[in-house]
């Protein structure tokens, strides 16, 4: 039976996901994706580097919006549902957000991510997702695509503490399949520098907020 038929996710591993969570604040899963599933998104993603079809990746939001490459080096393009690929993953997500809902009652409203392609050499200074009192964004994920990542291409995302964001906790090597779920407020993070080209997506699970009198304010 082909892949395409198969699940996204390793389901077995949704306890120890929600347990994560809820006692850490973070999960890390290696091997939780479909390796045949990351490889179609790794190539399509690779395509759209090829062809120059990213946009260079920046920091805040809306009018706070801003170009800063000694911050940020990854390159970006949202997902959009465009291929078969992208509706497995977004599917696959909706799925996970409809579990959390259920056993954590988050309220998650919608999931939105995009394609992350780090060059060789860039890197991404450890930082929030989400700032309280703006927490339209809850709950973080990552899930990478590169197949044999060298032990040492770099690229690692190194997760602090909550409690003590000076204290390293886990460090996540991007290998296809592996799978990182974090909470978007209180869980520091950043991309190592990496040494050959890393494919990833990272996305985020948000609640119906509004801001400044704006419904759902632009991402």
């Amino acid at each position: 039976m082909s892949h395409l038929h198969q699940p996204v996710f390793d389901t077995a591993a949704l306890p120890d996901l929600v347990d994560a969570l809820v006692e850490q604040g973070w999960f890390v899963g290696e091997g939780f994706l479909d390796a045949e599933l990351c490889q179609a998104l790794c190539q399509e993603l690779t395509d759209m580097a090829e062809r120059d079809a990213l946009a260079a990746a920046g920091i805040g939001r809306g009018d706070e919006h801003q170009l800063r490459r000694d911050i940020r080096g990854d390159a970006i393009r949202w997902l959009d549902r465009e291929s078969l690929a992208q509706r497995r993953y977004l599917d696959a997500m909706g799925d996970l957000q409809h579990e959390l809902n259920q056993a954590l009652f988050l309220g998650l409203f919608e999931y939105e991510a995009h394609f992350a392609h780090y060059p060789p050499g860039a890197f991404y200074k450890r930082h929030l997702d989400s700032f309280r009192g703006r927490a339209n964004r809850v709950v973080s994920t990552v899930g990478y695509l590169n197949a044999g990542w060298p032990a040492d291409g770099g690229g690692e995302m190194a997760i602090f503490a909550a409690d003590a964001p000076e204290r390293e906790v886990v460090r996540v090597r991007p290998e296809a399949g592996n799978f990182a779920c974090f909470l978007a407020e209180t869980v520091p993070h950043e991309v190592l520098p990496t040494r050959l080209p890393r494919a990833s997506i990272a996305g985020w699970f948000r609640r119906n907020a509004s801001l400044g009198g704006l419904v759902d304010p632009a991402r």
